[in-house]
């Protein structure tokens, strides 16, 4: 049997936008050509600034939106192409852990409610058989039986986003979709919350898909890593091969800003220029190449392959490679 759990090849997803009615309607591309796997029992995050498609991947791999082009595999089976009334078994393996723990949960249902909420749709258990299950995950999570009586905002961030845990644990899926679960949080907070998703992986042999911008909170957590900048992954690889031999400028210009906390190391900067570019309107050839201290002619007008390095399962688009 194969050990990969998620297989997603040239994942494109573009929407339409219109500024009014007499106007031509915009095509934006939010997600291009995305590939990569996720092997059993192992965490790949996607990294990326704001806007570069790393939350659209994680819905549309859920199914939360439905991918223009492209293949999604979930331990075998293919699930791009299932309607929804066809994706019931898809759910029940992959969940999904969100950003704000404010906004995820139902203020108007008490925790126990929240966390029976799958069980209720995907079982046949009794009241009494969801409880004692909703129980038993409140004491993984590290909450009681006391926290199953009370509402939402009566809990601080780090316990809600426990709560959210515990939803998505609940159905004992083979995949989890963390979308920037800890960027809420307070620095304190978030180690914790991340220790917690570590040893729950130990335990249950989950798999992640980790979104997150915050490259300090990806290297402790991650096993391999997909760099996204502007809908397409330009580097991905080990998490230790990318950190310690990052091949794409951008990826480069990511890692120099990483606080170090050794204050007599001196690490230089890498300042990108100019802002993200509109996804209405891409740059042509290398999407890159309009922030890029090294960019080149041929970056402003043919796109860089994506190129196989020389350690095992390292990746990079780049026109520098060919150098």
């Amino acid at each position: 049997m194969s050990n990969t759990i998620l297989r997603v090849e040239k994942l494109k997803k573009s929407f339409e936008l219109s500024n009014g009615f007499f106007e031509k309607k915009k095509t934006i591309q939010a997600v291009s050509d995305v590939s990569f796997e996720i092997q059993k029992g192992e965490t790949f995050s996607l990294v990326g600034e704001s806007g570069c498609g790393k939350s659209t991947t994680g819905r549309l791999i859920s199914r939360l939106l439905e991918p223009t082009e492209g293949s999604i595999w979930i331990d075998g089976m293919e699930v791009s192409n299932k309607k929804e009334s066809q994706l019931k078994q898809m759910r029940q393996s992959v969940q999904m852990i969100f950003q704000d723990p404010y906004a995820s949960l139902n203020p108007r249902m008490k925790v126990k409610e929240i966390i029976a909420e799958p069980l209720t749709i995907h079982t046949n258990l009794s009241t009494s058989e969801r409880q004692k299950k909703v129980l038993e995950i409140l004491e993984v999570v590290g909450l009681s039986e006391y926290h199953s009586e009370r509402y939402a905002h009566e809990f601080s961030g780090g316990q809600r986003q426990r709560i959210g845990i515990a939803r998505a644990l609940i159905m004992k899926p083979q995949l989890i979709i963390a979308d920037e679960p800890v960027s809420a949080l307070d620095v304190s907070i978030q180690s914790q919350i991340l220790n917690l998703l570590k040893d729950l992986q130990r335990e249950y042999g989950i798999s992640y898909l980790f979104i997150s911008h915050d490259l300090s909170v990806v290297e402790h957590i991650s096993d391999n890593i997909g760099v996204m900048y502007l809908g397409a992954i330009v580097e991905s690889g080990p998490k230790d091969t990318v950190f310690a031999n990052p091949q794409h400028p951008y990826t480069k210009a990511l890692l120099s800003s990483v606080p170090v906390a050794n204050p007599r190391l001196r690490k230089e900067k890498i300042i990108l220029k100019g802002d993200i570019p509109s996804p209405k309107n891409p740059p042509s050839g290398c999407t890159f190449h309009t922030r890029c201290p090294f960019a080149m002619d041929i970056c402003k007008k043919e796109k860089p392959k994506r190129q196989q390095l020389q350690e095992e399962n390292h990746f990079a688009s780049c026109h520098l490679l060919d150098q």
